[in-house]
């Protein structure tokens, strides 16, 4: 009974040690599928991650049809005086109570060009020569006329031209003016003989 007993113990050991190995080798089996699972989700997330890189790249695209180099557009421009043509670049009202107005002047006559004229026909400029001292700003919405700004010495706060501008030059030129009222947005910039260039000012 004894022999017989063991040996049927040794035969359930057997049994319960090959179910063991049957179970190990399902898990090892299983483990192995559950490896591949993850490999597969990666490289979902690698193609989700291309798709995600493109964006900027339209982005960059966006930027590039950007044209920093691009000049601003004129507020305005006339032409007269024997054939010159005066541009108004800006207009900006600066901290302190002035308007800063800034532009080129284009000779397209045959000759050097100079007027003495447009320094003014007040006495306290004529020192100023040829100059945009003469300029000034009328302000339709106030009914007012503004003067060039000028130092204690009748010097203007603008541009001086010296002995002319040679003929197909084009030079850079500003003034300054006080600052017309908060509510005014539209003036009339004039100097010598030229027309009045209707400009808008923020």
């Amino acid at each position: 009974m004894d022999l017989r007993d063991s040996k049927s113990r040794l035969i359930l050991i057997v049994v319960a040690l090959g179910a063991a190995l049957v179970v190990a080798v399902a898990s090892c089996s299983g483990g192995g599928g559950d490896d591949d699972t993850p490999q597969g989700a990666d490289t979902s997330e690698t193609a989700s991650g291309d798709d995600g890189a493109g964006e900027p790249q339209d982005e960059e695209t966006s930027e590039g049809n950007e044209d920093p180099d691009e000049p601003a557009q004129a507020l305005a421009e006339v032409t007269g005086e024997e054939s010159i043509t005066l541009t108004v670049t800006t207009a900006e009202r600066e901290a302190g109570g002035f308007l800063t107005i800034e532009g080129t002047l284009r000779n397209d006559g045959s000759e050097m060009w100079f007027a003495s004229a447009w320094a003014g026909q007040e006495e306290e400029l004529a020192e100023n020569g040829f100059s945009m001292a003469g300029a000034s700003l009328v302000v339709p919405e106030e009914g007012k006329r503004y003067l060039i700004l000028r130092d204690t010495t009748g010097r203007c706060l603008c541009t001086g031209f010296g002995s002319g501008i040679e003929a197909g030059a084009t030079v850079s030129w500003f003034a300054q003016f006080p600052e017309p009222e908060a509510g005014s947005t539209q003036v009339n910039f004039q100097v010598g003989n030229m027309p009045p260039a209707t400009i808008e000012i923020r």
